[in-house]
């Protein structure tokens, strides 16, 4: 008997926490999907001239390092705000919550938003929007930092993959409007995961 609850709990566990743990096929299809929609000139945010020799976007080594379990705060009582961008566009945005995790010893921390309108869409109802910048960028990484996508999470924590960290369209073109990274986002440590800076 003891075994058979050892083993049920054991089940439990692996369930709950299944999706929390790096899956390397996971982020290897997640730059195969970026380099397709990067060479595909219906859906590609590339320049004409940078299109026509387009192979694929620069990544780091995938290192499950820099998979993390964060721990998820929800942000209460937010306002509305108008998130600042590369352009004229403000879209409107809340915060929706904080992430706090430990990368090499180092206690960090990231706020999450929400788009209004996007969240307004059946495809974006649970999205959440990881804006943020790091040592990197600028050298390696794209100056203007980059993104994460992530789901409203069920429980109390979330799994952040940097790995699969990519850039603004703008990075790729000037006609494009991207959100700027707010500047309580900016960590004041390396993250050598996800797209590099093109060219």
């Amino acid at each position: 008997m003891k075994n058979v609850i050892a083993f049920l709990v054991l089940l439990l566990v692996n369930f709950c926490f299944g999706q929390n743990k790096f899956d390397q096929k996971e982020t290897e299809k997640f730059q195969k999907k970026i380099n397709s929609e990067y060479a595909d000139a219906k859906t590609s945010p590339l320049m004409e001239e940078d299109l026509k020799s387009f192979k694929t976007l620069d990544f780091y080594p995938i290192n499950s390092k820099y998979f993390v379990v964060a721990k998820f705060e929800k942000a209460q009582n937010e306002k509305v705000f108008e998130m600042k961008t590369t352009g004229a566009r403000t879209p409107k945005y809340i915060k929706y919550g904080t992430l706090y995790f430990t990368l090499d010893g180092v206690d960090l921390k990231l706020n999450v938003y929400r788009n209004i309108e996007l969240s307004k869409t059946k495809e974006y109802k649970d999205h959440l929007f990881l804006p943020f910048s790091d040592l990197t960028s600028g050298k390696e990484s794209y100056i203007g930092g980059r993104y994460i996508d992530l789901k409203i999470p069920k429980g109390n924590t979330i799994a952040v993959d940097f790995n699969q960290a990519y850039n603004p369209y703008c990075a790729y073109n000037h006609k494009y409007s991207c959100p700027l990274v707010p500047l309580e986002n900016d960590l004041k440590v390396e993250i050598k995961a996800g797209v590099k800076t093109f060219h």
